[in-house]
């Protein structure tokens, strides 16, 4: 007998965002606009995720105005004449009664997974590194540094004026923020860098800083973050409580109201030698940690990994009676899925009428379209 879903369709608040339930769906890169300008394809494709009762619409990354910011020539802008694009989209997600937040984003010096595309000009990330011991790019200087932080706090008001109801930094998965985060990419020598993740988490802290000051006091600020990369899927930033402590807390105080924690599984214990294997996932331990709203997300609705996707790797729908009791426990606030809504843009109403028999499988052949 499948457990009760309800606690996934109870209301949600934080400062101004209200959700009328704790299904997010899940940023995830589609490379379809041309230019880096969203058009009518993205206008209905998140509108069907809206219509499909999604609470919150976390869009695919959409990247700041620096140089070489996007690392696939199909990734939509934030910025310039793409933002006429973007308004479109929040009004058509509103009106289908979902509310909406663009994930800022800068893709560091890591190079695309599925594009063999090189742009023109200098790549710039934190020490000219992609990972420990390989370099692609030039080391930021402090007049670059200043000016991203601009461009993300420019951006975050830009999604304020277009209506957007918040937005998401992504500072996971080995890009520029997670970049600076960790000591594999980070070998600066100035106040940027340093031995500890509190001193590696200075950039990170004063672009959260910098966007707070943009949109003002209640407007919700959410950032993403992994332990981790795709350069190195077993890389942790954090290999104790304190650690992680030392780390997230700096940003929550710097004015991060949800943290979106990232795992390949989000059912796996994050300190299993404190509380087991049935212990506190990720987002667990940081709103522990942190007292801040959590997201929680990593394979969920699928039996695969969603990283075995650019293999070929077909994943299979799988219960939910596991996240359910989490959520029941308070262990997170809200739940971000993925790729079950690229193949099935229905799956909540699925969900919330016990229709699992009829929830569809994930296949990477889906990602060759944009429906």
């Amino acid at each position: 007998m499948s457990t009760s879903p309800d606690v996934l369709f109870e209301p949600f608040r934080v400062k101004s965002l209200s959700l009328k339930n704790r299904i997010v769906m899940a940023p995830m890169t589609r490379s379809f606009a041309q230019g880096g300008v969203p058009g009518e394809a993205h206008v209905a494709y998140y509108r069907r995720r809206a219509e499909g009762q999604v609470g919150l619409i976390l869009s695919e990354g959409a990247v700041i105005e620096r140089p070489n910011s996007h690392n696939d020539p199909g990734v939509p802008f934030f910025y310039g004449e793409a933002l006429a694009g973007w308004k479109p989209v929040i009004d058509a997600v509103h009106a289908a009664g979902a509310a909406m937040g663009p994930q800022l984003w800068h893709t560091g010096s890591v190079k695309s997974l599925t594009a063999d595309w090189e742009p023109k000009g200098p790549i710039e990330s934190p020490s000219g590194l992609v990972k420990p011991g390989e370099a692609r790019g030039v080391a930021m200087s402090q007049e670059d540094i200043a000016d991203s932080v601009a461009a993300w706090a420019r951006a975050a008001g830009d999604a304020q004026r277009l209506g957007y109801d918040t937005i998401e930094i992504h500072g996971a998965h080995g890009y520029l923020v997670d970049q600076f985060f960790w000591d594999g990419t980070n070998a600066r020598a100035d106040r940027y860098g340093g031995a500890s993740l509190g001193e590696r988490s200075r950039y990170a802290a004063e672009v959260v800083a910098a966007i707070r000051q943009a949109v003002g006091p209640d407007y919700p600020i959410i950032l993403r973050v992994s332990q981790w990369k795709q350069q190195d899927l077993k890389a942790r930033l954090a290999h104790t409580p304190g650690q992680m402590a030392d780390w997230l807390l700096p940003l929550v105080e710097a004015g991060v109201d949800v943290l979106h924690c990232s795992q390949r599984r989000f059912w796996t214990p994050e300190f299993p030698e404190i509380d087991g294997e049935a212990g506190l996932n990720f987002a667990g331990w940081a709103k522990k940690l942190t007292g801040a709203a959590t997201i929680s997300v990593g394979s969920v609705g699928l039996s695969g990994d969603f990283i075995n996707v650019f293999s070929g790797e077909r994943s299979t729908p799988t219960g939910i009676d596991g996240l359910v009791r989490r959520l029941e426990r308070g262990e997170f606030d809200l739940i971000a899925v993925g790729r079950a809504l690229i193949t099935d843009p229905d799956w909540a109403i699925k969900v919330r009428a016990g229709d699992r028999k009829r929830l569809k499988p994930f296949a990477a052949e889906a990602l060759a379209e944009f429906v």
